[in-house]
């Protein structure tokens, strides 16, 4: 069977209400990383890529109505549904901000805690990303990511070469394999923060039954 080779994504807005649908393997991430969050009452807090809403409206509901959270993300298809979601929960402490990470609409030491589940692999320039977070981030902060790192669905990616191989598709392989090249590594996310000024304070690594393998790196400002 290879349907999945033909496979074209249409993100109307029909579309966000299936990819909504989705955020449960994301969740896995997003509950190992709210594991080891500094949550306190009146933090200024951002989530870098919050999609159709999670972990934002979560961080928000978790802080409570005396701190604020701001979610940014450039991707202008799911807001409807996220500000749907908004009124729907009476989550008033929470804000989204349509906007690139490589370039944050926000001046510096702005927040006291920064969050990004499973957005670094999406990041067009993560470098830029990362130091923007550190832009941001007040003096003595926290940044707290979760990203999925080589190795991550190996077993289907082995599947799919499989099958380029075999149809002649080598310009497709080619392509896949910068796709699987592009994913995380700790020493490589470790060295992102590192060269952005931050102090790498924890790492968590967790394998995942669907084969999802998770690190989260809690960084603090040198």
């Amino acid at each position: 069977m290879t349907d999945y080779l033909d496979f074209e994504s249409e993100w109307t807005s029909d579309a966000i209400t299936v990819y909504d649908e989705l955020p449960l393997w994301s969740a896995m991430a997003g509950l190992l990383l709210f594991e080891h969050l500094p949550l306190r009452p009146e933090m200024r807090a951002l989530d870098v890529g919050f999609g159709t809403g999670f972990p934002l409206f979560e961080l928000a509901q978790r802080l409570g109505p005396t701190s604020s959270v701001v979610g940014l993300d450039p991707w202008a298809a799911p807001q409807a549904r996220v500000l749907l979601k908004q009124r729907m929960w009476a989550v008033g402490n929470a804000r989204v901000v349509r906007g690139d990470a490589a370039r944050m609409p926000f001046g510096d030491a702005q927040f006291d805690l920064v969050v990004s589940n499973l957005g670094l692999n999406n990041f067009d320039d993560a470098p830029a990303a990362v130091g923007e977070c550190a832009r941001v981030q007040v003096h003595g902060g926290t940044i707290a990511i979760t990203t999925n790192l080589v190795g991550h669905m190996d077993e289907f990616y082995e599947v799919f070469a499989t099958t380029l191989c075999e149809m002649g598709l080598n310009d497709e392989l080619a392509s896949l394999q910068r796709h699987i090249d592009h994913r995380a590594t700790v020493v490589g996310v470790r060295a992102l923060f590192e060269t952005a000024g931050l102090r790498v304070a924890r790492v968590e690594e967790r394998p995942c039954r669907c084969g999802l393998l998770t690190a989260v790196l809690s960084c603090a400002s040198t």
